[in-house]
């Protein structure tokens, strides 16, 4: 990997009030790159995913995106650029199936409508959702509603909505949370999977995922990037462990 960051960040802050949340924080993720952000609780990590999606501006610092600034720039905007994301909690719709569910996100992301009859273009996006669903292993559950996958299924479900709109960058957050053993494996090799045109960021909580997937990490704690270097590098730190175990951190 070389080039120019497709996603590049400079000093960035976010204050919740009283609360410090996200505290000058500079990141470069170069294309293709695979990169986890770890951090026990509290540590930043999903408000800096909402300061990089756009779903909230900073306080202080840039946002720069494919090699434009997008500071300012709204979450559905970067979306068109090519940026697409998941959230902790499940934004699937459960009393649609798997096919329609993909249908919407590919309709959704491409600017589109619903209408009461099929056009040509409605095929190309249907088609385009089950694409989708083969990609993550659901090529089988087409007409299975949302609400009766398994949890891990559902899992799966959201990173295809995330893929389906043809992301240059995807942001998981914490994608393996609530998942069984077997679960998690299955994540994980999908993940693994993913073609290098799509730059990939998570979060995750489970350590083994993050360093399985991710080939460089971003530590933090309390709002501030404290360390960076390979999954091996990570494993290997005593700042790490103290994070993870609960001993202080001096800033």
């Amino acid at each position: 990997m070389s080039g120019a960051p497709l996603l590049r960040v400079r000093g960035l802050e976010k204050r919740f009030g009283g609360v410090h949340a996200v505290r000058h924080v500079d990141l470069d993720v170069l294309p293709g790159e695979r990169r986890a952000v770890l951090g026990p609780n509290g540590a930043g990590k999903t408000t800096l995913f909402g300061l990089v999606s756009g779903s909230i501006f900073p306080s202080a610092g840039t946002v720069e995106l494919f090699g434009g600034d997008v500071t300012n720039v709204p979450e559905s905007q970067r979306t068109r650029l090519g940026l697409s994301r998941t959230f902790q909690t499940s934004r699937v719709f459960g009393g649609l199936t798997v096919q329609d569910n993909l249908y919407l996100g590919a309709l959704g992301v491409r600017g589109g409508r619903l209408r009461p009859l099929r056009t040509a273009k409605d095929a190309e996006l249907r088609a385009a959702g089950r694409r989708g669903a083969e990609r993550v292993g659901l090529g089988t559950r087409l007409d299975t509603l949302a609400a009766d996958l398994s949890h891990g299924e559902q899992r799966q479900l959201e990173i295809g909505l995330a893929l389906v709109a043809e992301p240059r960058l995807l942001m998981l957050d914490e994608p393996a949370a609530g998942l069984s053993r077997s679960e998690r494996q299955l994540v994980t090799e999908l993940l693994l999977s993913l073609e290098r045109e799509v730059t990939l960021v998570l979060i995750e909580h489970d350590m083994d995922v993050a360093l399985t997937v991710a080939e460089q990490v971003t530590m933090m704690h309390e709002g501030r990037v404290v360390m960076e270097g390979t999954p091996a590098e990570i494993r290997a730190s005593k700042l790490v462990r103290d994070l993870y175990l609960g001993s202080a951190y001096a800033a």
